[in-house]
């Protein structure tokens, strides 16, 4: 089944989503309006009704590592007149020969309108679901899926991830300049532009006493008052002798100075030290381990990896568990095929098989797709690999043939007319991991099948098509969304790691042109540093997700920020697959 243009459109139109077009439609116009100078659209959020949330930024302005202090200005979007407040400050800045000397100092980017909903229906601070964003900070509850107020959360995570140096929330009412009075050393020069920000509520008040995204605080002010006065109230901030960059910053500049190996090492700190079932999660933390003891020369993780896995080897524990078959299962017994290939020994080839022979009717003949499917485009990674692998230690290609025949029957159930992967047949969404599973299964594949093999040409060119569909979507930021096509859905963690570790591998073995996919990679890698702490915790990585009935469904799933296996794993897999193909580029 491909799912066409044209139904997937037909799907979408339901009441709330055709207010969100109208919507859009009204902050599009806004915004590009506001598009001076060198500032570009990027939507950080999606409300309840759909309405994208949209900032203008620049190219610098994602650059971490700029010299300039970069500043934020923040508008809700109620009575302060976004068309002023913001759109003519960013005009003066960009445009006015008075800004010449600013604008080689600092760089200046909005947030126009954080409640878009609430701005287009005249509602002031209400944003149509019930809730006030402007009032609820740090947001409580789960990110993004907070029935009221979901712009907070992706306003709040925003500004820990992207890092400014300054904040400055724009609102309505008796004019003021109000600073949070706090410990932050940075905030020091702004006290003496206004008087003591008391209240506890609001973007400002907390942005300096609390750590979005754990990376750190983030300094911040309050304008309120006459919006035409925010250009002349903005150089005065800027003339106060304020410079970043925010703790915020210097932590995401920390992170990024770190080598993979670093990082690596720090991730299998906390990663791959259990294997309770034979599931993919615990078992590709195993297999990051394991590859990071060859790259650093270090026996120990692998022994201890051996020694994690030999409750299975003395046969104490089913590598296969009765009952129900899961494809979780199946690409568990990877750690199986790692530990044959790098050990050598019989027992872990025998092991790998155990999920491969499902392959097998009780006949003896191939089944149509590997059991436990479940329809869903995972199972391109959870099934192919294992199959392969095992052909490739074994020599029967009666595997690798399933391993075709299972890829082909998962992309005919749920290959897109884009090229991207819907999740299932349930609804056409390319969720984020759904797409990074198939980007994995295939690169996985094609590093152990040989050029001869008749299923290497079907596969390679099923994975360069699949590929060539996600490029289009990455992220300026260098991330995959949550829902691959929708620019609003967060930036999600696993998906962009899995894609970056299928590019990495095919300009590695070849299969890939560097020309192309290193550009991808450059922008990619960056952005996973950011996310994963010095504790390896990690930002945003999508919760466990089955079959999701609508795009609001996957819109709303959990975007963990902390530990995670499933994160931890995915994350261990890429930085030794950028730390091994740093080394070749070493040794050429």
């Amino acid at each position: 089944m491909k799912w066409s243009v044209a139904g997937i459109g037909l799907v979408l139109l339901v009441p709330s989503l055709v207010w969100a077009g109208e919507a859009n439609t009204k902050i599009g116009k806004l915004v590009e309006g506001m598009r001076v100078g060198p500032l570009k659209r990027l939507d950080i959020g999606v409300t309840r009704k759909g309405t994208s949330i949209p900032a203008l930024v620049t190219d610098e302005d994602l650059v971490l590592g700029s010299n300039k202090t970069r500043v934020l200005l923040v508008n809700f979007g109620g009575a302060a007149n976004p068309e002023v407040s913001v759109g003519a400050t960013l005009e003066w800045f960009y445009k006015s020969r008075e800004a010449v000397g600013f604008r080689k100092r600092f760089l200046l980017s909005a947030v126009p309108v954080v409640n878009p909903d609430g701005w287009s229906a005249g509602r002031g601070d209400s944003n149509l679901s019930g809730g006030i964003p402007a009032k609820t900070f740090p947001p409580n509850g789960t990110a993004y899926g907070d029935p009221k107020n979901p712009e907070a959360h992706y306003l709040w995570r925003w500004i820990g991830i992207s890092a400014p140096d300054l904040v400055i929330e724009i609102g309505d009412g008796s004019s003021s300049l109000s600073v949070p009075r706090t410990g932050l050393d940075a905030m020091r020069p702004l006290f003496k532009l206004g008087p003591d920000l008391e209240s506890g509520e609001g973007l400002a008040a907390a942005l300096p006493r609390h750590s979005p995204c754990d990376t750190g605080p983030v300094p911040a002010l309050r304008l309120r008052g006459d919006p035409r006065q925010v250009p002349a109230r903005l150089a005065k901030i800027l003339e106060s002798g304020f410079t970043g960059p925010s703790p915020a910053r210097r932590e995401l500049q920390q992170r990024l100075d770190r080598t993979p190996i670093q990082i690596a090492g720090q991730l299998a700190k906390r990663y791959g030290h259990q294997l309770g079932t034979v599931a993919y999660i615990p078992a590709l933390a195993l297999v990051g381990r394991v590859r990071l003891g060859k790259l650093i020369d270090d026996p120990t993780h692998l022994a201890d990896v051996e020694r994690i896995v030999r409750p299975y080897v003395e046969g104490k524990k089913p590598t296969v568990p009765p009952g129900r078959i899961f494809g979780s299962n199946h690409s568990g017994h990877l750690v199986f095929s790692e530990l044959a290939r790098v050990t050598g020994k019989p027992i872990y080839r025998k092991l790998a098989k155990n999920a491969a022979d499902l392959a097998f009717d009780k006949r003896g003949q191939l089944r149509e797709a590997m059991p436990g499917h479940v329809e869903m485009s995972d199972s391109v990674f959870m099934a192919c690999p294992i199959l392969v692998e095992t052909g490739a230690l074994t020599g029967n290609r009666q595997y690798t043939r399933m391993a075709l025949r299972h890829m082909t029957f998962m992309l005919r159930t749920n290959l897109r007319s884009d090229g991207l992967h819907a999740h299932s047949p349930l609804d056409p969404a390319p969720w984020g991991r759904g797409n990074g599973f198939p980007a994995l299964g295939l690169a996985w594949c094609l590093s152990h099948l040989p050029k001869s093999a008749p299923e290497r040409k079907p596969i390679l060119a099923a994975h360069r098509a699949h590929l060539a569909a996600l490029l289009k979507h990455q992220d300026p930021t260098g991330t995959w969304h949550q829902v691959v096509n929708h620019p609003g859905s967060y930036r999600e963690f696993t998906s962009t790691c899995m894609i970056t570790y299928s590019i990495i591998r095919g300009i590695r073995r070849g299969w890939l042109d560097r020309k192309r996919f290193g550009p991808v990679v450059d922008r990619a890698w960056p952005a996973i540093k950011s996310r994963i702490a010095a504790d390896a915790t990690l930002v945003d990585v999508c919760t466990g997700t089955g079959k999701q009935k609508d795009l609001r469904a996957y819109l709303d799933r959990p975007a963990i920020l902390g530990a995670d296996d499933r994160g931890g794993a995915m994350a261990l897999l890429v930085t030794t697959e950028m730390a091994a193909w740093q080394r070749d580029q070493k040794t050429r």
